[in-house]
């Protein structure tokens, strides 16, 4: 059902990490907003995701591509460019983890996923800035962003995508809007493979006693898309059960 309230209205959206437990809920909110998605993976789960979309009467189409390389971005951007209608919404959802202490962390895995969580969201706002005139970036970073325990490369990414989402706030203003998510633990495929013992510890952990939903964290991300945010930006917005708040 179309919402126009909120969401990026008839633009075009551009999701990177659709694939994934948030990234597929981002695309199917955004696309019930009545965007047309650009959705883009290096996982070749991405048809599943393109078929339920189509089935549902979006209008979507499916990059599959490594988005730390040009040919890469340049596959998205002709994406766009060959679609009608403006750009309106960047959401850089696209991540990976290598976690290990630091001392254990080789050079591959802490720069694998800086290049990846960061680089690349970096790289696909730098290939879409020339056709993005005004809308909406946000930018999927991480509650570990204030640190976590053997997971220094992806805090540090995290971090990272924060710092680029505050700085790129004032940048692009007053046209577009730069704003970024914190998720904590959400119920996805990634978290239900922890350890059963880890995983109960970790929910213990979160004040309102429950992990979270990827469709949640899409209703923040279409909020931040919209109009109805349309005085919010270089903000970083928790959705994490209030751990963000706690040890």
């Amino acid at each position: 059902m179309s919402d126009p309230g909120v969401g990026p209205g008839k633009g075009i959206a551009v999701v990177t990490g659709a694939a994934g437990g948030i990234g597929r809920a981002i695309c199917s909110r955004l696309a019930a907003s009545g965007a047309t998605i650009v959705a883009v993976d290096i996982s070749d789960r991405l048809g599943e995701v393109i078929a339920d979309l189509e089935a549902s009467g979006a209008g979507v189409i499916g990059v599959e591509a490594d988005l730390t390389v040009d040919a890469g971005l340049d596959a998205v951007l002709e994406a766009v460019v060959g679609l009608s209608g403006p750009l309106r919404t960047i959401v850089n959802s696209a991540g990976i983890t290598r976690d290990a202490r630091f001392v254990n962390m080789s050079s591959a895995a802490f720069r694998s996923v800086i290049d990846v969580n960061l680089g690349a969201a970096y790289g696909l706002i730098n290939k879409l800035r020339p056709c993005f005139e005004s809308g909406a970036i946000v930018n999927i970073s991480s509650r570990a962003y204030l640190g976590s325990f053997g997971q220094f490369n992806y805090s540090a990414s995290k971090g990272g995508l924060v710092g680029l989402t505050r700085a790129l706030a004032l940048d692009l203003a007053p046209g577009i809007r730069v704003n970024a998510v914190a998720p904590g633990l959400i119920d996805t495929e990634m978290s239900r493979a922890m350890p059963a013992g880890v995983l109960e510890k970790m929910v213990a952990a979160i004040p309102l006693g429950r992990m979270g939903l990827p469709e949640e964290v899409a209703e923040v991300v279409a909020f931040l898309a919209s109009e109805s945010s349309a005085y919010i930006t270089g903000e970083v917005v928790p959705v994490a059960g209030g751990r963000s708040l706690s040890k």
